[in-house]
């Protein structure tokens, strides 16, 4: 059931004078309405409703050269700058795959998208913003110096939408879904593991059990999924850095994944949060969240693919990190990284 605020555009409108300092995300949860309602509020007043359909919107991306690509959970954010090139159409899922921006993106989540321009001390900041039923951010695209502003009226024009209404109906949000497993399948689902050809292959195997991914790394166990402690996740990062070892990074939400490809190099420590800070690609990471922690190998075509995620306390997942594994030096250097990550960080039966 979709449901407005118990507050008043108006009033939302004043709050985000009052306390311009917040972020969206930060205002939106002190007023108890979600972030999408609180940027709806403002429809009229420098933000304006357009289509949340793909196809339009990613035509609209790829037009304004280069941008900053933001995906966010919960717990992680992660940036990355570059152009909205070889977008691929899909009904369940869509794709942009180059260099810089890489994302997974699923059309049923997108359900409301706004085009936003700020006023601050250094000039009118402008982004497209899309989320879902419930409010939640989904993805977001930011302008930058680099990008062609020149296009930004008539791309906001062509997707505008005849609703410009101020108040924003939203559904329950859905409940992340814990740890689903089942210790009686346990012999199976190890079994069906060793079969594996392709790492998405395996959420059909634990859909097939029953099973979720969490769940089935709880029950699995060594050599499947080995648990690790949550300073794991702090330790990769900074020792991916030092050893000039690249990666890739997952982060995502119901509606959208996005993908680092690359070295990390500056890790920066602020307060509860664990940083990349790069020319190019940021990520956030919230540690105080970080509940479960697993090394993973699953079965490939091309060898063993190994993983470590990262879950919080629910069970949700917060981000995935894998190797690159174009050649022999690659695999080889990841796989030690890990190997020793294991050493110094098992969490045992914890």
């Amino acid at each position: 059931m979709a449901t407005a605020t118990a507050i008043s555009s108006h009033e939302i409108r004043a709050a985000r004078t009052e306390h311009n300092t917040l972020r969206e995300r930060d205002l939106a949860e002190q007023l108890g309405i979600s972030e999408g309602q609180l940027v709806a509020a403002n429809v009229g007043h420098g933000i304006t409703r357009i289509t949340s359909e793909l196809d339009p919107l990613f035509s609209a991306f790829e037009q304004l050269g280069e941008v900053k690509a933001l995906t966010r959970n919960d717990s992680c954010v992660i940036e990355k700058v570059g152009k909205y090139e070889n977008y691929r159409s899909g009904q369940h899922a869509s794709l942009v795959v180059n260099e810089n921006i890489d994302l997974r993106m699923f059309p049923r989540v997108w359900a409301h998208a706004f085009a936003v321009e700020k006023s601050s001390a250094k000039g009118v900041r402008r982004s497209i913003q899309v989320f879902d039923d419930a409010g939640d951010a989904v993805h977001k695209v930011h302008l930058r110096d680099t990008s062609d502003h020149n296009q930004w009226v008539a791309i906001v024009q062509n997707l505008k939408l005849a609703d410009q209404s101020d108040i924003l109906e939203v559904a329950t949000r859905e409940p992340v879904e814990g740890a689903k497993g089942d210790a009686a399948k346990a012999d199976v689902l190890r079994a069906e593991w060793d079969k594996l050809e392709d790492t998405h292959q395996f959420l059909k195997l634990t859909r097939k059990l029953k099973m979720n991914r969490l769940g089935a790394y709880r029950i699995a166990g060594t050599p499947y999924a080995r648990k690790m402690t949550p300073a794991s996740v702090e330790a990769l990062l900074h020792r991916a850095s030092e050893s000039e070892t690249s990666i890739m990074i997952f982060v995502g939400n119901r509606g959208c994944i996005e993908i680092h490809t690359g070295p990390v190099k500056r890790i920066v420590e602020m307060g509860p949060w664990i940083n990349v800070l790069d020319a190019g690609h940021d990520l956030h990471l919230r540690k105080d969240h970080i509940a479960e922690v697993y090394a993973v190998t699953k079965s490939t075509g091309r060898g063993p693919a190994i993983s470590v995620e990262a879950f919080d306390a629910q069970g949700g997942l917060i981000a995935q990190f894998f190797g690159v594994l174009r050649d022999e030096d690659g695999a080889a250097g990841w796989s030690a990284l890990v190997g020793k990550l294991e050493d110094d960080f098992s969490a045992g039966d914890a």
